[in-house]
């Protein structure tokens, strides 16, 4: 083992240890795309993979985590959103098939998940968006954080990775893991911010174009031939609309999803419907609109999710290679600094 190897080793012990895996790159949770398939080889490379329950119901939820553990013996994570109707429900089936680490995501968490998380034995991890609010995640029992910029794909939050880093690290790294996310595409920063107090990553964009993604050959294709630069946040419409930014593709859904949102306020108008409800139309607008392109492959009328590293990813490859490459490139960065 090199001198660079070992010492990422060092710096990913406590992650490893949290995690229960060799290497401490987690996949991050994309919605169709983190499944049995993907979850599991991430898991079986060494890294810790991830299930993204998203909008999945109890039922589908028990069969992907059965199916999950048919393809691997090694600790692998369920994210759910805080926000679904079933989330006692989703917990529940968490809890039965001994789910070792639980992500809870799109919001601050509910007192009483966190506390039927904790009363599994599950270890809980939540995002923390600013400062503040990684000190009450801590407060309430959060066993570990992952910190996620804005250069993430998907539904995200106003400021950078690199000014999130600097700006909750330093204050928690000491009491409680933290993992990166957000715009990693390459060893060399994930050696960087291992170096600023992290215990580990988290990566999406990066495995989408994995061997065993199921993503659609179409979807692939428009990660291999995409920039950062093609990878655009969503623009809300009517500022009383309570929508997340998206980063995406630029497609035509870009042009639609302004549409729809204008139907939603008019509803709104109207007295249709409520506010809780204009949020759910939203949400379900974003899961079939991913949906069409990750599986149907119609990346022009389809949601093309995806993080700003996406220039980053070049060729279809095994997980296996994804995450070899990345310890390779952060280890030679930490052996240049001698």
């Amino acid at each position: 083992m090199s001198a660079g190897h070992k010492r990422l080793k060092q710096l990913m012990h406590r992650g490893t240890e949290f995690l229960g895996c060799e290497v401490a790159i987690m996949g991050g949770a994309m919605s169709w795309v983190s499944e049995r398939n993907l979850v599991s080889a991430i898991s079986n490379a060494g890294g810790f993979g991830v299930i993204a329950c998203g909008a999945m119901n109890p039922e589908l939820l028990d069969t992907e985590i059965a199916e999950t553990k048919s393809r691997t013996t090694r600790p692998f994570g369920v994210n759910l959103i805080t926000m679904h109707p079933q989330l006692a429900e989703l917990i529940d089936v968490c809890t039965r098939h001994q789910v070792s680490h639980v992500v809870l995501a799109g919001g601050l968490p509910p007192g009483w998940a966190i506390d039927k998380i904790k009363a599994s034995g599950a270890k809980l991890m939540g995002f923390s968006p600013a400062l503040s609010l990684a000190k009450k995640l801590m407060r309430s029992g959060v066993d570990a954080l992952v910190i996620e910029g804005m250069e993430a794909g998907g539904h995200i939050g106003p400021v950078s990775t690199s000014v999130l880093a600097q700006e909750i690290l330093p204050h928690v790294s000491h009491d409680v893991p933290v993992f990166i996310a957000g715009g990693i595409g390459r060893g060399e920063a994930i050696a960087a911010y291992l170096e600023m107090g992290a215990v580990g990553v988290q990566l999406g964009t990066r495995f989408v174009c994995a061997n065993e993604s199921i993503a659609h050959a179409n979807f692939k294709k428009a990660f291999i031939r995409a920039s950062a630069r093609d990878a655009i946040l969503s623009i809300q419409i009517d500022p009383r609309l309570p929508v997340i930014p998206v980063r995406a593709l630029k497609n035509k859904e870009t042009e639609r999803f302004a549409a729809k949102q204008r139907e939603v306020a008019q509803s709104l108008d109207e007295g249709a419907i409520e506010m809780a409800e204009a949020q759910l139309q939203i949400e379900h607008y974003w899961a079939g609109a991913l949906r069409r392109a990750v599986i149907d492959g119609d990346i022009e009328s389809g949601s093309v999710m995806a993080g700003q590293s996406v220039g980053m990813v070049s060729r279809e490859e095994p997980v296996a290679a994804i995450i070899k490459e990345l310890v390779d490139e952060a280890a030679a960065a930490l052996e240049s600094r001698g």
